[in-house]
């Protein structure tokens, strides 16, 4: 299938969202701006939903699981191994932690459960944000990761209708679980581990990733597509400001996704129709290339010159820190792409390809 280069460039501003929600902790913008930033947590959503549309959208039945899985693995883990280097010694001391402060006490065992990419099953902040903090989404991409040929192989069965009605499963089912964690807190359901209650997310951009190569060819412009997902924040940012529309805020993340899933089926169908939507300019899609790197060195630059600098109180004049920050965020993040993401997902990729070239046919 065609790359659609606009949701490259698409989500370069779903990392810059993050970025801005991030720099709260540090240099905060004053009111209404910083209501504003409060919503760009949801630009993690816009992964996780982009992240089912593009494996599925790409794929192709005959690689070998194995392959797969090492392709994944050579996507994530070596960028995310070199950031959780640089983050350990921003995070983390031998000394004695003042009150109050992000530090935490070096402890080996936690740490290796960001090695291993699994410290997102735990609940417990110190676990679930250990090492890297931005890299508890990692722990919920391999989860989707180790589940999406199995998804993949029931949804090759479905034609264009199927999919669309496994899509509106997929949020049926992201509705009636936050409904369920609401009116009965106590249960097992705020049990449920991150990764698996994020899963809808994953299979509606899964299910229309199908329903697009299926033939599904709605049309919905642009302007409608990503409008209706800004001013969806736009609303959640006034509501949160003057306390209003609680449906939006009980149910922020569900209405997110649908809004994510309806800007990703616009510009899919857009590009297929050969016409562009105004993210596929060079520098955004340079710029969306490296946005896993930047979301991986992103928080440890912000927490990196709190503890240097620390607390800014809000201002507009923050908007240099915002500025300084910023740059150095998109240097690293450029370095970390150019010299550890790009080139070793390269040659992991190539030996895995050059040991299945010497497989015998029909292994």
């Amino acid at each position: 299938m065609p790359r659609i280069d606009a949701l490259t460039g698409l989500r370069w501003w779903a990392a810059f969202a993050v970025f801005l929600f991030h720099m709260r902790v540090f240099a905060p913008l004053p009111e209404p701006i910083a209501t504003v930033f409060n919503q760009g947590y949801f630009g993690v959503t816009f992964f996780f939903v982009l992240s089912g549309f593009v494996l599925t959208w790409s794929l192709r039945p005959r690689v070998p699981l194995s392959t797969f899985y090492w392709r994944r693995f050579a996507r994530i883990w070596p960028a995310h191994i070199v950031a959780l280097l640089f983050a350990v010694p921003v995070f983390y001391t031998l000394a004695t932690i003042p009150e109050g402060s992000f530090l935490k006490p070096f402890d080996v065992g936690v740490l290796l459960l960001s090695v291993l990419v699994i410290q997102g099953w735990w609940a417990n902040p110190a676990i679930l944000f250990s090492g890297n903090p931005a890299a508890w989404t990692l722990t919920v991409e391999f989860f989707f990761y180790a589940l999406h040929p199995f998804l993949a192989r029931n949804l090759l069965r479905f034609a264009k209708r199927g999919a669309l009605v496994m899509a509106g499963i997929a949020v049926a089912w992201a509705f009636a679980y936050r409904l369920g964690v609401v009116f009965w807190p106590e249960s097992w359901l705020t049990a449920v581990p991150m990764p698996v209650t994020r899963l809808p997310e994953f299979v509606l951009g899964m299910a229309i990733a199908w329903a697009i190569r299926a033939g599904w060819r709605p049309r919905v412009h642009p302007v409608v597509g990503v409008g209706a997902l800004l001013a969806l924040l736009c609303l959640m940012a006034g509501g949160e400001a003057f306390g209003t529309l609680l449906p939006l805020r009980v149910f922020g993340n569900e209405f997110v996704t649908v809004a994510v899933g309806l800007a990703i089926v616009s510009l899919a169908a857009r590009a297929l129709d050969g016409k562009r939507s105004g993210f596929e300019s060079r520098w955004q899609v340079k710029l969306g290339e490296w946005s896993f790197a930047f979301y991986l060195v992103h928080a440890t630059v912000i927490y990196l010159a709190l503890r240097v600098f620390g607390y800014q109180e809000p201002s507009w004049r923050n908007l240099v820190w915002f500025a300084g920050v910023f740059l150095v965020d998109l240097l690293l993040a450029w370095m970390l792409y150019r010299f550890i993401e790009h080139p070793l997902e390269r040659r992991m990729r190539r030996w895995k390809d050059a040991r299945d070239a010497k497989q015998p046919v029909g292994c």
